[in-house]
Order: C-alpha cells, then structure tokens, then sequence
C-alpha cells in the first residue's frame, strides 16, 4: 500500500477534483490546496513526497511557491502543470528548482506515470540512475551530465531530450514524435523551437557540435543518437 503523499495546487475546481480523484483510485494520500499562498505553507508543514503545482495561481504564482519553498529547504519533487508549452523555456531556470512538467491539457494516464517514475526516484532511492555514452554520464533525475569530472546542468527540456534518444539508441526519431514525446501532449510547439534546443544540447554533450558524433541529424526527417 503506497503512504505518498501528493500535493496537488490547483485552482481550477473542476480539474483539482479530476486529478484528485485519479490520484486517490491510484492509493495515494492527496493534499488539495487552490491557491499559492496557501501552498506554500501546505508544502512546509506536511512535506509531501510529490507536489503536482499549476503555474497560474491566485496569491503567489507557482513558479514563486516552487522558489520560495526551495529556499526554506523542501528538497522533494515539484511537478509544474502549465497551460502552453512555451511556457517551460522559462521554467527550465535552475534558480526556481521544478523537477519535471506536464503541459495542459494532459492525459492522465501521462501525469500517474509521470508521478509513478518520480516515485520511484523519491521513495524507492533510485537516485542512481547512469546513462553512459562516450565519456559522459547522464544523471537525468537531477538534470545533470558528468564529463572529464566536471558537473554540466541540462535544462528540464534538454534533460527529456537526451533521455529519449539514449533509450532510442541508433533509432531514428522523426520531429513529431521527439515533440510529443519532450513537450507533452496536445503540444504547441514548433519544428523551429525543437531544432533550436537540439543545438543547446549538442553544445553540452558533443566535442564538436557543428559534427556531432552522437546526436546526428537525418535529413528531412529528424535524428539519431549513436554511442
């Protein structure tokens, strides 16, 4: 029987009690709050392992709440609901402390595996998970790559990216199918955008990014990732 607690930060009453509902069918303990400054103190006083927090808020907005409780020391996952995909450029800013994202509107089979996989990181300890190609290692719980011993932060998006193509090794991924998979469902995002976090992430992961060894393009299709 799980004992997770979840906190799910939502104003939209008619959403708050779909996900909750879900949720609890799925034997979590669900926290219901509808607005940031309430939040804020929900999530100090009853430390739930996992907290699902809506961007727009009445009182704070929840990339403020996710902030401000990093700063007090809450160190569990933050998974921020945002109504445009878009919006996730901004909050792949390492000072805010998100863990993960789900972009509006989504299927709630997506948000419960969402959550199963971060529950298996948070309870479950599977904090160890390596990815190695090259010389590099890839810890994607906290966002990060290891290279020649020095640490190399990925944004949340160039995180999902790099996760997929490592477990699509020498597959090759069309456009559509990497956006749906990184952005979400229902995404409204464009090729262009996709492109351009490709060539944050080579920058990170390849010697030379303008010949990439593992993350190459194929033409008029999409890419690859080889190790």
């Amino acid at each position: 029987m799980k004992t997770i607690k979840v906190a799910v930060v939502e104003d939209d009453e008619n959403l708050l009690f779909l996900v909750s509902h879900r949720l609890k069918s799925e034997g979590y303990t669900v926290l219901e709050v509808s607005n940031g400054d309430e939040a804020e103190q929900l999530i100090m006083n009853e430390k739930p392992e996992i907290v699902l927090l809506d961007w727009m808020l009445p009182g704070k907005l929840g990339i403020e709440v996710c902030r401000d409780v990093r700063e007090k020391g809450f160190e569990n996952v933050i998974i921020m609901m945002t109504a445009k995909a878009q919006d996730v450029d901004k909050i792949d800013a390492y000072s805010f402390g998100i863990s993960d994202y789900v972009t509006k509107p989504f299927n709630m089979d997506v948000l419960i595996a969402l959550i199963e996989n971060k529950v298996k990181y948070v309870v479950n300890n599977e904090k160890n998970e390596v990815n190695r190609f090259g010389s590099m290692e890839h810890h994607p719980h906290t966002h990060s790559l290891i290279a020649d011993g020095k640490k190399i932060e990925l944004t949340i998006l160039e995180n999902r990216i790099l996760l997929y193509f490592l477990k699509n090794n020498n597959q090759v991924i069309t456009r559509d199918e990497l956006m749906m998979e990184v952005w979400g469902y229902n995404s409204d995002v464009n090729t262009r955008t996709l492109d351009m976090h490709i060539v944050r992430l080579r920058k990170k992961i390849e010697s030379n990014p303008d010949t990439p060894q593992f993350l190459q393009t194929v033409r008029g299709i999409g890419y690859k990732f080889v190790y």
